[in-house]
């Protein structure tokens, strides 16, 4: 009886512990968990980047550094705006705006925007079903979506770092 009485104790502990280690909402944690390790690599690249590359193409038929950075911001701006069921705040910014100040700003505003939409979302209301470019998708598959988008452009935005002989922040450059 003392047996089944401490592992029943034992068991109930560790229950315990398990479920106040499981966020309320654990789908929606790890999708803003991704694009939480994605954000501060975009921002800090748009940052250390230098102006002059801003225009960089390494072939003609591909989107300048900069234009990469205005379409990664329309995308967030796009994407995080379908899953929230509203209209993006902005867009067109890979097509109007050139200077580094002016693309660092929508990178980072595109950013803020996807943090708040996703802090208002939650496991129930991230099932619900929107319309999405790729046919019907939850709201939260639409965000995860965004940061597997974001994150195959910070790819093509490290090689371009690295074409001008810049270490990439995720590499530790800082």
């Amino acid at each position: 009886m003392t047996r089944l009485l401490s592992f029943t104790a034992a068991a109930l502990l560790l229950a315990t512990v398990a479920s106040a280690q499981t966020p309320a909402n654990p789908m929606t944690t790890s999708i803003a968990a991704g694009f939480r390790g994605l954000k501060g690599n975009l921002a800090k690249t748009a940052e250390k980047v230098p102006e002059d590359v801003y225009s960089f193409k390494p072939t003609p038929d591909v989107r300048s550094f900069g234009q990469l950075i205005g379409h990664i911001a329309d995308s967030q701006f796009g994407l995080c705006a379908t899953a929230a069921g509203e209209k993006p705040a902005q867009s067109g910014i890979e097509k109007t705006v050139t200077t580094k100040a002016g693309l660092v700003k929508a990178l980072n505003d595109s950013i803020a925007y996807c943090d708040a939409v996703m802090e208002k979302m939650n496991d129930t209301s991230g099932m619900d079903v929107t319309k999405f470019f790729l046919g019907p998708s939850t709201k939260l598959g639409v965000l995860a979506f965004n940061t597997a988008h974001s994150y195959e452009h910070y790819g093509n935005l490290v090689t371009y770092m690295r074409l001008k002989g810049i270490v990439p922040p995720s590499s530790g450059g800082n």
